[in-house]
């Protein structure tokens, strides 16, 4: 009779504490897939976490690029918000200077602006980028080794 009440109990507990299978649940913490060298330098891994949901009406992904990786020139038909969630990030918009982004910085750029953002030279970045999927990004121009090595110096020299 004991090991009865035994079993019923922790059989209840069980189902007490397991979770509905009915529930859509993901992890922004998943790394993604290994992105193709398209139009970055470097690594970069892209988790898609909310894509095209016509309800909600925006995006979000999760982006890890490695130390010392760029994306290139862009633009989006609508604002862009980058949350650093991790590591440390450059980002330029077109005729502005370079900053430096950091864990817990957000940042947003408005639809149409030209920009590039990236991880640093010695750290890696893991960002949230929430944005709308009406039109797909419009990559303008490469960034070039150099010109990124030139921002990080340039940054690095001026963060002393």
């Amino acid at each position: 009779m004991k090991n009865s009440i035994l079993t019923l109990f922790i059989l209840a507990s069980l189902l007490g504490f397991s979770q509905d299978s009915e529930y859509n649940v993901s992890s922004y913490l998943t790394e993604g897939t290994k992105a193709p060298n398209t139009h970055y330098i470097g690594e970069a891994w892209l988790n898609a976490i909310i894509h095209d949901d016509t309800e909600l009406g925006y995006n979000i992904t999760k982006a890890t690029f490695k130390a010392n990786s760029t994306l290139d020139w862009h633009k989006h038909s609508s604002a862009q918000v980058l949350i650093i969630v991790d590591g440390e990030a450059y980002y330029q918009e077109r005729g502005k200077e370079a900053v430096i982004l950091k864990e817990g910085d957000l940042i947003k750029c408005e639809k149409n602006i030209e920009h590039w953002h990236s991880s640093s030279k010695d750290s890696d970045v893991t960002y949230l980028a929430f944005y709308s999927g009406e039109q797909p990004t419009t990559w303008t121009e490469v960034v070039t080794q150099d010109y990124y090595d030139g921002i990080a110096k340039k940054l690095k020299a001026s963060s002393k």
